[in-house]
């Protein structure tokens, strides 16, 4: 992926995980959440090992030095963020837990300016604030009555988590790069995510009330989720990590609602409404506007 440009590796990142949420929508009632999250990942660990095992024996050495931030990516990227987003889902609405996601380059922003020291430019401020209102646009279908009556309930909380965990992994792909073979150590964070979800796959198995329903919609759910959307994304989003930095990157997720949108409308049949489409037009322009001189001098 070193050929791609930055920009299409954070397009194919979103692109992929805004059709993760669609499939998630979809097959919520057929798979309770950490089984989703554990077969994922398990299938992502059966295609990505015979790629990578040639890669890791040469690397181990260097994983083994660095072991501990290996399971904080693995803690953090794997295992906990889209887990706690599935598990959210049960508590809050859709347009809180999209808000609370929302956040992500805020925070990214913040624990880069704390702990890698790096500023924020005119255009990445004017950027993130035109990104901000068109998601908020599409998620509150240009409603100010919807964000007047938006409050906190556990399932916002348990999203600024998962952000909060998705920004700190974020920035350790970029602030150890040079230090940790990426293909590698994606692997070794896949397994450290299985390790963690599988005693909680085990008691939500034992002890959920929910069917498990399997289908072909719900085996190609986790096939996408976890080919598509863990292998592929993952690879993407930390590569144009690497090569942008975490705060630049970071105002891309912005388009995560935006594809989502689109597949929900071309898939599962919903509307496209004129708040989404004036919303997406302004997220666009914000990622245009914080990436204009990267991309002039790229």
């Amino acid at each position: 992926m070193n050929k791609i440009p930055p920009v299409a590796l954070l397009l194919i990142a979103t692109i992929l995980w805004g059709g993760n949420f669609v499939i998630g929508r979809a097959v919520a009632n057929d798979l309770p959440p950490f089984t989703l999250a554990f077969l994922r990942w398990c299938v992502a660990l059966i295609v990505f090992l015979p790629i990578t095992y040639t890669a890791l024996k040469r690397d181990w050495l260097q994983i083994k030095k660095h072991w501990i931030i290996v399971i904080i990516l693995g803690f953090t990227g794997v295992a906990s963020f889209n887990t706690l987003v599935y598990i959210a889902l049960h508590y809050t609405t859709s347009i809180n837990a999209s808000l609370m996601n929302m956040l992500t380059p805020v925070i990214i922003y913040i624990l880069s300016f704390i702990f890698l020291k790096e500023k924020l430019n005119r255009n990445q401020v004017i950027g993130t604030a035109f990104s901000l209102i068109g998601v908020m646009t599409i998620i509150s279908n240009g409603s100010l009555k919807t964000l007047q009556h938006f409050t906190f309930n556990k399932g916002d909380l348990i999203v600024i988590i998962a952000v909060v965990l998705w920004s700190i992994y974020s920035l350790l792909v970029k602030q150890y790069a040079k230090e940790l073979p990426g293909q590698s150590t994606f692997l070794i964070s896949i397994v450290v995510g299985i390790v963690i979800l599988l005693p909680f796959y085990i008691h939500e198995s034992l002890t959920t009330t929910m069917a498990i329903h399997w289908s072909l919609t719900s085996i190609s759910a986790v096939l996408y989720t976890g080919i598509l959307a863990s292998i592929v994304a993952f690879i993407a989003w930390n590569t144009g990590v690497i090569r942008w930095g975490a705060n630049r990157a970071g105002i891309y997720l912005n388009f995560i609602p935006v594809f989502a949108s689109i597949f929900a409308v071309l898939f599962i049949g919903e509307t496209l409404l004129t708040s989404q489409l004036i919303g997406g037009l302004l997220v666009v322009l914000g990622v245009y506007w914080t990436s204009r001189k990267i991309i002039k001098t790229a």
